[in-house]
């Protein structure tokens, strides 16, 4: 089970065991009976939903059904017959799910529920409506949820009215704001309160505002800005010995949080303190060591440097209890302590630390553990079976970024069935073990640079079917790609290959042609990347049907077949698909240029180059516009979450080294968002297009060893962003433009153009602007074409550098660097309820837009 499903658990248990059947954080309304509605109450909800805008028909029944106790998202008293539950929230896991969101006016004929207990709107489109007053009249009320429902404006102290109220939920609503807390302190029965989200910044007393809740016994504010906790003040402080649950991730927290922790309550089930500001030497707080009920513990990405020996006996009261433990992405220090008296422990990570030392074989006696991650620390050992013996539930394992080696026999049984494995930069070759090719219920195999080589095994394919992401990268894999015409085995082919969504096996020594004789059907797939082999051919023609199914239904792919012997045309079809990456570097191919490319409106990375190219550039490349560029810079904050580096919408287009000949068109100067331009060692002749000066974004350019000609054009001097520029080696004339940026670079930027002068070059200009004698420059017009100087290899690891804060870093770095793509997916995972909101909330806006 994951973290957030335990979570999950723990929270409803703990409030049903204190308010039993009533209602919980988590619970939904009664189950109907037959028992017929009042006609006051069966007319207030018809003019309510006459308020709605119900384009999913989520509300049928409330039309072809005449007894409303019936109707879907409505209960009923079974004696009186009074509405007591109105659920109408449209989250995937609600009793009462609807496709689209509703939208429209919460009508006050709500009021005549006079008997309501459970009111449940979350997930819906209000579309930006304050949250009625009238809502604080509903005095029967003991659960209110309103979770991303698009209001905004103030929370209405009227709320505070609610005196029966034991859940109320107003998370995830980000254009609400707080005038106070005054109003939440008058609701003494409160149990559960979830205020995620709403900003908190300006409370710097919120502590002894919710100390007065003394009967809460979960509280979830995470994104909400909290200030720190004073602790001059925490002897003012109620403690509170009902809080079981509390969540405060993604604040900007210092440690102090951690003392005020430890004196509110002795009674915490589950605690989560991810992605904040917490940081020091000494670990975890001794006061922790009173926490003896503790099941859950998350400290996700922090900045403690402690011992990790230290922290975890801080934990030792709970050894009995502890599920969930949490330390990861911090910089803790030491050696992994004996565990086994933490008998109960189903996770436990404790990734991206500074953890030295072997694994201690006390963890092959954690009989309950269902994952194990380890990932990125400094680990040295040898793993033995001794570190597996009782793992008979291990599901998730991740050892990669150590330096562990196995010692597993190979006719070792585990006692296992692995879904998630990770042991990439370990030494796990040379051949792929057979208890890896035990793993039936895998779907997601990484072996990035393990040390394996010669071919793969028959047995392997076997495993393809199931996979969803698979990573071989970096081996030393030689062989074919395999083919059906020669196995009756699941293959790379299998028809059956549906869930996969990241396929590399890139840096091998893969040869022979991909195969042409099957048709795939990844219909998941997101990201391929077979580079750097030695594979032959043309790019296969079913390539055709798979990325156009592709296209359909999924989006945003990367293709990545560089550095092979590919030849042949690049197919027309390929620019009919939705890519940001199509990396064709370093082959052999020939012929035009497509002018489908011409409609890759969401490429960031283009890279054509050192190929076979001739004929000229096409005049449609300004027709890739930045509007889906904007899409992935929505996705791309979320990943900048983890990797912590900025995400821009850039593009990066590299065709040179190549035949190409004619003019460089208008219209490629004039493409949206253009961060850097290659067209370097190719043929291309005529005049530099003076739109280049207006790409404000431009922060490389490379046109090199062609045969321009003409003057550069003076508004080149207001590229402000332009970090890197190589003219060289053409025919170009005149001054150079006079300005701070032209004049920034070295002179090497301008050699082999005999007709510039000016700064920075020593060549001194006349009163016409052309050369004065012969100078001192040197050089010659020679066509170097395919020759990598010294210089130009610098200024390809500039340009490298000056944009690994783009597309690459992030989508590069998720493939080959184990440790932030692990982190990525676990955020993911972790931020699930919070990915819907924000997409639920954003398709509703868009929906209204288009309608408008």
């Amino acid at each position: 089970m994951s973290g957030r499903s335990v979570h999950s658990v723990l929270a409803g248990l703990a409030c049903l065991a204190i308010i039993a059947s009533t209602t919980s954080c988590s619970s939904v309304g009664s189950s109907n009976n037959m028992i017929m509605c009042l006609e006051s109450e069966r007319q207030a909800l018809l003019q309510f939903k006459q308020g709605l805008v119900d384009e999913s028909n989520a509300l049928a029944s409330w039309e072809s059904e005449k007894e409303c106790c019936k109707w879907r998202g409505i209960a009923c008293n079974n004696q009186t017959g009074h509405v007591t539950s109105l659920n109408i929230s449209s989250s995937s896991d609600a009793h009462f799910y609807s496709k689209v969101p509703l939208r429209g006016e919460i009508s006050p004929s709500l009021l005549e529920l006079q008997h309501l207990n459970y009111l449940d709107l979350s997930f819906n489109d209000f579309e930006g409506i304050v949250i009625p007053k009238f809502i604080g009249s509903l005095s029967q009320l003991k659960k209110l949820g309103l979770k991303a429902c698009n209001f905004s404006g103030h929370v209405p102290p009227q709320l505070g009215n609610l005196s029966s109220l034991l859940t109320l939920d107003l998370s995830y609503n980000e254009d609400v704001s707080l005038e106070d807390l005054e109003w939440l302190t008058h609701l003494s029965s409160l149990r559960c309160l979830d205020m995620s989200e709403l900003d908190f910044s300006k409370f710097v007393n919120w502590p002894q505002s919710l100390s007065k809740l003394t009967s809460l016994t979960e509280l979830r504010l995470s994104l909400c800005n909290l200030p720190d906790v004073n602790l001059g003040s925490l002897s003012l402080i109620n403690s509170s010995t009902s809080l079981q649950l509390l969540e405060l991730s993604d604040n900007f927290l210092h440690s102090s949080i951690l003392f005020w922790i430890a004196n509110v309550s002795t009674n915490f089930v589950s605690i989560d303190l991810s992605r904040n500001n917490l940081e020091g030497g000494i670990g975890i707080p001794i006061g922790f060591q009173s926490l003896c009920s503790l099941e859950w513990f998350r400290l996700l990405g922090n900045r403690y440097s402690g011992n990790i020996e230290d922290s975890i006996k801080a934990l030792s009261c709970a050894n009995n209890t502890l599920e969930t433990l949490d330390l990861s992405y911090n910089q803790f220090l030491g050696t992994l302590p004996n565990l086994k008296h933490f008998t109960k422990l189903r996770e436990l990570d404790l990734s991206g630390n500074r953890l030295q030392g072997s694994l201690s074989e006390s963890v092959g006696q954690l009989s309950s553990l269902e994952m194990l991650h380890l990932l990125g620390n400094s680990m040295t050992g040898v793993i033995t079976e001794s570190h597996f013996q009782n793992l008979s539930r291990l599901q998730d394992l991740s050892l990669s970024d150590n330096r562990f080696s196995m010692n597993l026999s190979s006719d070792w049984n585990p006692p296992f069935q692995l879904a998630r494995l990770d042991m990439s930069y370990c030494n796990v070759g040379p051949a792929i073990p057979n208890w890896i090719l035990k793993q039936t219920n895998i779907t997601d195999l990484y072996l990035h640079n393990t040390g394996i080589s010669g071919s793969l095994p028959d047995k392997f394919w076997d495993l393809l079917p199931g996979l969803q992401q698979l990573d071989l990268s970096k081996n030393r894999i030689h062989g074919k790609l395999p083919n059906l015409s020669t196995t009756s085995l699941s293959s790379f082919c299998a028809t059956s290959f549906g869930a996969l969504r990241l396929l590399d096996i890139s840096e091998n020594k893969l040869s022979g042609e991909i195969p042409d004789n099957c048709s795939m059907q990844f219909q998941n797939l997101n990201s391929l990347n077979l580079g750097k082999n030695n594979l032959t051919g043309k790019i296969p023609s079913w390539r055709i049907t798979f990325f156009r199914e592709l296209f359909q239904i999924n989006g945003k792919l990367a293709i990545d077949l560089s550095s092979n012997n590919l030849s042949g045309r690049i197919p027309y079809w390929i620019g009919q698909q939705y890519l940001v990456i199509l990396n064709l570097r370093h082959n052999q191919f020939h012929g035009t240029i497509p002018l489908s490319l011409c409609n890759l409106g969401s490429i960031h990375v283009l890279d054509l180059s050192h190929n076979n190219i001739s004929g000229d550039l096409p005049h449609c490349f300004n027709s890739i516009s930045i509007s889906a560029a904007g899409d992935f810079n929505k996705y791309g904050h979320m990943m900048m979450v983890v990797v912590e580096l900025p995400v821009r919408n850039t593009r990066i287009i590299d065709m040179s080294s190549n035949y190409l000949v004619g003019e460089i068109p208008d219209s490629i100067a004039n493409m949206d968002a253009m961060a850097s331009f290659n067209l370097s060692r190719n043929y291309l002749t005529g005049k530099l297009p003076e739109d280049f000066g207006n790409v404000k974004t431009l922060e490389s350019l490379d046109l090199s060893r062609n045969n321009l000609s003409g003057n550069i054009p003076a508004i080149y001097a207001s590229l402000n962003f332009l970090g890197v520029l190589d003219l060289s080696h053409n025919n170009l004339s005149g001054r150079i433009p006079a300005g701070a940026q032209l004049q920034s670079f070295d002179a090497s930027v301008y050699t082999g153009n005999f007709g510039l002068c000016g700064p920075p070059l020593t060549t001194i200009c006349s009163k016409d602007g052309t050369t004065q004698g012969d100078g001192t420059m040197t050089g010659n017009a020679t066509k170097e074409h395919g020759s990598d100087d010294l210089r130009d290899l610098g200024l390809i690891i500039s340009a490298v550098l000056g944009f690994t804060s783009g597309f690459w870093i992030v989508c590069g770095s998720l493939m080959l660097k184990s440790t932030w793509r692990y982190a990525y997916f676990k955020f993911l995972d972790d931020s699930r309820d919070w990915i819907y909101v924000k997409l639920a909330v954003y398709k509703a806006k868009m929906q209204r837009r288009l309608e408008r």
